[in-house]
């Protein structure tokens, strides 16, 4: 048997190696002391033979160079040629332009430079190759066994290396650092053009590169060391829970990685990441889920929000819920005339059912937990007393508000006007497309409103500008576009054209500032106040306010619970309604006794507080409690409402009034048992 028809596989990519090889040719593994030895199919009788036999007949490979194989000088000339990839080391034939295995670009190299050197100073001879693999396209890595990945590049080092061999990255310090550069990959965000442009060029190959991923933040690797520090006690339990992991991240999308480094940056005062989230298009609502909680793992900082189910009137019956959309959309007309502005024929106030007192205590809570916005609530009443902060007003005239949920999305003052009118949202963009039509038709109308006030509102905060004629008509025609655009954020500009489709006025209740997620104040927020339908004649519109509230960057519908009347009492004022109706008192000042700002006024209505509350006096039934507090009277009554929203209102109270008897059941129950002791 000749030498060169003997040839040793290496344990780590199986690649079949010349017997004088020290090292693997392919993966530079080193060679192991019983290699396993093939046998070429064919056998060549040269005279020069590389073998000795021991006693039990197995071949030992010789070092002497005698031994090498003697292959033909143009296979060896054109091997030795090959040029290795600056980034992953492999060989590549000389007429490659890019790496086959990385697809990395071709270097300029010296031709006569050997990339196959080995740590000692030995030069291994390659063997010969099949001419069919000069365009790479065989001999792909399957590299196995104890290597570790580096967190950089991707690349994949051998177990005893301390750094990594293309980019100098330093090595993890424990296998327990290896196990996890395996479950993080799922965390890396990955370019998917490139990682297209990867698997078309790759072939079938077990270890694939992959795009380097995005550095990986800091406390992403502490809540992961974090995470085995408490399973340490238990080795199954440290396995399970790092499946556990691994499900949990490889089931987490780019989205989801930049949500949890803005919740982490929320904690360390990292607003780069609160940016990177926003920026993305991440709805900055969301709550945190239990797996995230999880990942995070730092109780102290992150907790699971638990929310009840929502349940709203307008989600009980879709039938009745179209109904009023399409009536929503027959009541709106356009006026004819210079500034033909659209507006609703009629009038329409949702409150709460007075029968919600009738339920249980228990099912009261239900109730209210699935139709009210608890945050939104907690906001407006603890952080800041911005609504029901006068006892007057919340116990004795029963003029409480309650925040309804809403959605998070951009349409959210829409939706909260159509739920404090009907109870609904502006699903099919009725609403928006009045707005917009509003805008376009009376822009005249409406620009030089929002000219003159926001002139007067820079001179008025000290900010001495004037803008050209072009930027005032860049910034309008900026706010066109949003009335335009579903999911659009909204601006006080709209809330004005509201009041107009309305014919009544609108009153906001809202935060003041805007806060960074520390607390810091960062401006003034704009949006609390009144905004009157200055545009309309006074006769031609209601009194009757509908009150929002706003919170970072989002609205909510302010409504009341019906109550049995007033009988003339509380307001300082004679009322004359019956007992069908219900009144709600809204505050016109804050609770500092400021009165609220009326938005968009002309120079000829500015002036000092006496002339402001004439104006709220002309456009609002307005009144002063025994306390001192100006309000105004928000009329509604349950016979002069729509017939299909009290049918709404009452289909989803019926669904609460349906738990009432079982309850009732088993205190009965209780009590015949007791009476049988």
């Amino acid at each position: 048997m000749t030498e060169h028809g003997i040839k040793w596989a290496c344990e780590y990519c199986t690649y079949e190696n010349w017997p004088s090889a020290i090292k693997c040719t392919m993966c530079r593994a080193q060679r192991p002391s019983g290699a396993i030895i093939t046998e070429e199919p064919f056998k060549s009788s040269a005279p020069n033979v590389g073998t000795i036999e021991r006693g039990g007949g197995s071949p030992l490979i010789c070092p002497d160079s005698s031994a090498r194989p003697r292959v033909k000088t143009s296979f060896s000339m054109e091997n030795s040629s090959k040029w290795s990839c600056h980034m992953c080391t492999y060989l590549n034939w000389p007429r490659a332009i890019r790496c086959t295995q990385c697809l990395s670009q071709r270097r300029t190299r010296s031709p006569t430079e050997s990339p196959q050197s080995s740590g000692s100073g030995l030069r291994s001879v390659p063997s010969p190759v099949d001419p069919c693999e000069e365009y790479n396209d065989r001999n792909k890595l399957n590299i196995k066994g104890q290597h570790w990945t580096c967190s950089a590049c991707t690349y994949e080092n051998g177990a005893k290396a301390k750094k990594c061999v293309v980019c100098d990255h330093p090595s993890p310090n424990n296998i327990d650092s290896i196990e996890l550069a395996d479950t993080d990959e799922a965390s890396s965000i990955i370019n998917e053009q490139d990682r297209a442009r990867w698997r078309s060029g790759c072939s079938s190959s077990i270890s694939q590169r992959r795009s380097p991923p995005m550095p990986k933040r800091d406390s992403e690797m502490d809540f992961q060391r974090i995470e085995l520090a408490g399973a340490a006690g238990n080795k199954d339990e440290l396995e399970l829970d790092l499946k556990k992991l691994k499900q949990i991240r490889n089931r987490m999308r780019k989205t989801d990685w930049l949500f949890l480094n803005a919740c982490v940056g929320v904690v360390e005062g990292d607003l780069s990441a609160v940016e990177a989230y926003k920026t993305s298009g991440g709805d900055i609502a969301r709550q945190l889920s239990a797996d995230e909680v999880r990942l995070l793992n730092r109780p102290s900082a992150f907790d699971v929000s638990q929310h009840a189910a929502k349940c709203i009137p307008a989600m009980v019956c879709p039938e009745l819920t179209e109904q009023i959309r399409r009536e929503i959309a027959a009541s709106m007309h356009q006026r004819k005339g210079d500034f033909a502005c659209y507006f609703l024929t009629d009038l329409v106030t949702f409150t709460l059912p007075a029968d919600i007192e009738d339920l249980p205590p228990p099912v009261q809570e239900k109730l209210f937990d699935e139709v009210l916005d608890r945050d939104v609530q907690k906001e407006l009443e603890e952080e800041s007393p911005i609504i029901n902060w006068s006892l007057e007003l919340g116990t004795r005239l029963d003029s409480r508000l309650y925040a309804l949920w809403n959605r998070t999305a951009g349409d959210c003052l829409l939706d909260s006007v159509l739920q404090a009118t009907w109870g609904i949202y502006d699903k099919d963009s009725v609403l928006r497309k009045a707005l917009h039509d509003s805008l376009h038709d009376c822009s005249h109308w409406f620009y030089s409103r929002w000219k003159e006030w926001e002139s007067w509102y820079s001179q008025s905060f000290g900010l001495h500008f004037s803008l050209r004629e072009e930027q005032w008509q860049e910034d309008w025609a900026f706010i066109l576009s949003l009335a335009s655009q579903p999911g659009a954020s909204l601006e006080q500009t709209h809330i004005f054209v509201l009041a107009h489709i309305l014919r009544r006025p609108i009153i906001v209740y809202g935060v003041k500032y805007y806060k960074s997620f520390r607390g810091e104040t960062l401006g003034y927020t704009r949006f609390q106040g009144v905004y009157l339908p200055l545009l309309w004649e006074q006769s031609f519109c209601w009194k009757s306010p509908i009150a929002l509230g706003y919170t970072r960057g989002h609205f909510s519908a302010l409504v009341a619970m019906e109550n049995d009347g007033y009988d003339n009492r509380g307001a300082g004022a004679n009322l004359n309604t019956d007992d069908d109706v219900t009144v709600t008192f809204l505050p016109l000042v804050d609770s500092e006794r400021k009165l609220l700002h009326i938005h968009f006024l002309s120079a000829q209505e500015l002036g000092n507080e006496d002339q402001q509350e004439k104006l709220l006096r002309e456009w609002l039934d307005c009144c002063v409690t025994e306390g001192g507090v100006l309000v105004a009277m928000q009329k509604s009554s349950r016979r002069r409402n729509h017939p299909l929203v009290t049918q709404m209102v009452e289909k989803w109270l019926d669904g609460y009034r349906q738990i009432r008897p079982c309850t009732a059941l088993s205190d009965g129950e209780e009590d015949e048992e007791d009476e049988d002791e």
